[in-house]
């Protein structure tokens, strides 16, 4: 088997992680890249290089050929419609297996999906997620595929929750939705191990997994606020934001969107996925399949994550 694996969406915060731990195994890097800028950080890694993104099909011919494995990261958060989203979670991973199934010999597949997926009402993001699994379901017939739903991913390098774990460091940690709400979280690290644990593997059952940091039920938001707490020794609190702090400016970001052409992150549909009040997930499925068990809890987690708190910075 050959030791190369293509690698879409490498420069985001879980391809990267992906891209170095696979790298310090031995495993040879081709990463489908838009422009050079995308290229800072991989010096020491040395992948090849296509340029193109996943509406190139030339690029993405180039990217999976002879190779043993794409890891499938690229996708958009980011957006304001329903075409925002599909264009790439659902258009871009059709043309990657339309790639993959044209290949002299069709590569194995590894696609990250979202939790989201699980509740595809909430948002046109979630109904994207949920799409593309459905596309495999449907297309990935006579294809070793696989795809992970991971919940709340931080650590190194993350910029998304970074902002929150300040704000517990400061004594508050700002609630969109209730503070009862149960969610699981994942380390960036353990990920990046799943995926290897995956290679090693030369056949794993076709599905949809999800997987969480060994914290059976999840953790509520006095559970996270206790933990910080503990790291940052001073009391750290929930606090409920009002509902019109955040629909307005949700609601207006929305269309100064359109009028300006950007791709918001604060959504009303955002907000809907942010006060769901279960996003708990199982490792069962998981640990059977591959005999993957996480290694790094929370307070673990956010201890080797920098940049929050004065214990880590």
């Amino acid at each position: 088997m050959t030791k190369q694996i293509a690698v879409t969406g490498a420069s985001g915060f879980i391809g990267r992680s992906i891209c170095r731990h696979l790298h310090a195994q031995g495993w040879q890097l081709r990463l489908l890249m838009r422009s050079p800028a995308g290229d800072t950080g991989f010096d020491k890694i040395n992948p090849e290089i296509i340029r193109g993104d996943v509406h190139d099909e030339a690029a993405l011919a180039r990217l999976v050929d002879g190779v043993s494995a794409v890891i499938h990261c690229a996708g958009v958060v980011r957006g304001a419609s329903q075409e925002d989203f599909d264009s790439v979670n659902v258009g871009g991973l059709s043309r990657l297996l339309d790639a993959i199934q044209r290949a002299e010999k069709a590569p194995r597949l590894f696609a990250l999906s979202s939790l989201a997926a699980r509740e595809p009402a909430l948002s046109f993001y979630a109904a994207s997620k949920r799409r593309g699994e459905a596309l495999l379901e449907q297309q990935g017939t006579g294809l070793d595929w696989f795809a992970l739903r991971p919940p709340a991913v931080y650590g190194p390098g993350d910029r998304e929750m970074l902002p929150l774990f300040r704000a517990m460091a400061k004594g508050f940690a700002p609630v969109p939705g209730n503070k009862a709400s149960r969610f699981s979280m994942v380390f960036v690290d353990d990920i990046a191990e799943l995926v290897a644990a995956w290679l090693e593997r030369e056949t794993v059952a076709p599905g949809i997994y999800t997987l969480h940091d060994g914290r059976t039920g999840g953790y509520n938001w006095s559970d996270v606020c206790q933990i910080a707490s503990e790291i940052c020794h001073r009391t750290v609190r929930p606090v409920e934001i009002p509902s019109l702090l955040l629909d307005i400016p949700a609601w207006l970001n929305t269309r100064m969107s359109r009028w300006f052409g950007y791709a918001p992150m604060l959504t009303p549909e955002k907000l809907r996925e942010l006060r769901h009040m279960d996003w708990v997930c199982d490792n069962a499925g998981l640990s059977e399949a591959l005999g993957w068990q996480p290694r790094v809890q929370l307070r673990e987690g956010l201890l080797k994550t920098p940049g929050w708190s004065s214990v880590n910075r």
